[in-house]
């Protein structure tokens, strides 16, 4: 596995892949791996500039690609459930879903048009609940997956913190990143749990890519800022050069979750070396906190409530 690169991705004729936040970084290049081993691919985003921007620039290597291109703003619940009901409306399956948007430590609180602290709504809430609500589809989908993007960062200042989910009272950017990517990889687990039980078919699992070079380091920690160069980005100048890769290589642990048949259910990868910020793709480590099954569960009750997503206990058959 450590050789594994897009030349070893299965031919993907006919699967038909979604992926959120596909206009740049690593939701792009993820888009492009896919339609170069021929799969239908659908990129979400929130600007159309730059969606036909990242389809100009796939057709410019692979013409023949299919691809296409649908607003999607996972910070508003309503946003996902409208996308959610025009998929419905124009395909029987999805065979692949990558959970792959994000935002990251912006210096001051926001909020979604829902009321959630920006990050945990963004980075995991609107996917449990476009997950949630697409699970009709990929249960028509052929051998379907669900990749969710997380974090080294879920091992480092990361818990659930369910007296204060939204950080109302003491906002810290780095906690609540990490809370919304130690969420996102409980959701994949217990995801692979409620598929289990419920035979719902599907194989989740979750993926990290280290220190790739996105602009994502620095976009968050921009917000509501003066114009000033943040801490953050003068950080980011100073280690990338020695510790981080692009941000096609920082797509291969996605990749790899989503492709490889040797890729498990409830698995999780990332890259090797430098404490895994860079390198070839492997098994990565996965916290005490995230393998902790009653956590998996009240997150998964507690995000029910919060989206108004509920999902089905019994053996629906979706055909």
């Amino acid at each position: 596995m450590s050789a594994w690169s897009t030349r070893d991705i299965p031919p993907q004729q006919r699967r038909r892949a979604v992926i959120t936040g596909a206009t740049g970084g690593l939701g792009f290049e993820t888009a492009l791996a896919l339609a170069g081993a021929g799969a239908d691919v659908l990129l979400t985003g929130r600007n159309p500039a730059k969606g036909e921007a990242a389809l100009a620039r796939i057709r410019a290597v692979f013409p023949a690609a299919r691809i296409r291109y649908e607003d999607l703003d996972l910070s508003a619940l309503a946003a996902v459930a409208a996308f959610a009901e025009r998929l419905a409306g124009e395909q029987d399956g999805i065979d692949l879903l990558v959970n792959n948007a994000g935002v990251m430590t912006p210096p001051k609180r926001f909020e979604t048009v829902d009321g959630f602290e920006l990050q945990f709504g963004t980075n995991y809430l609107g996917h449990f609940a476009l997950t949630g609500r697409l699970l009709p589809l990929l249960r028509r989908g052929r051998s379907p997956r669900v990749v969710n993007l997380s974090s080294g960062a879920h091992r480092l200042l990361a818990g659930i913190h369910f007296d204060d989910l939204q950080w109302r009272r003491a906002y810290k950017p780095w906690r609540a990143y990490a809370q919304s990517k130690l969420a996102m990889i409980l959701f994949a687990f217990e995801l692979q749990r409620h598929s289990d039980t419920h035979g719902w078919g599907l194989l989740s699992n979750a993926a990290h890519p280290g220190y790739a070079v996105t602009g994502l380091q620095t976009s968050g920690p921009r917000m509501g800022g003066n114009g000033r160069p943040h801490i953050i980005e003068r950080l980011s100048a100073i280690l990338q050069p020695l510790m981080s890769q692009s941000a096609a290589e920082g797509a291969l642990p996605t990749l790899y979750a989503a492709t490889s048949p040797d890729a498990q259910p409830a698995g999780y990868y990332g890259p090797q070396n430098m404490f895994e910020l860079k390198g070839p793709v492997g098994e990565a480590r996965i916290g005490r906190q995230a393998r902790d099954k009653d956590l998996a569960a009240r997150l998964w009750s507690i995000s029910e409530q919060l989206t108004g997503v509920t999902w089905p206990t019994h053996q629906a058959s979706f055909v």
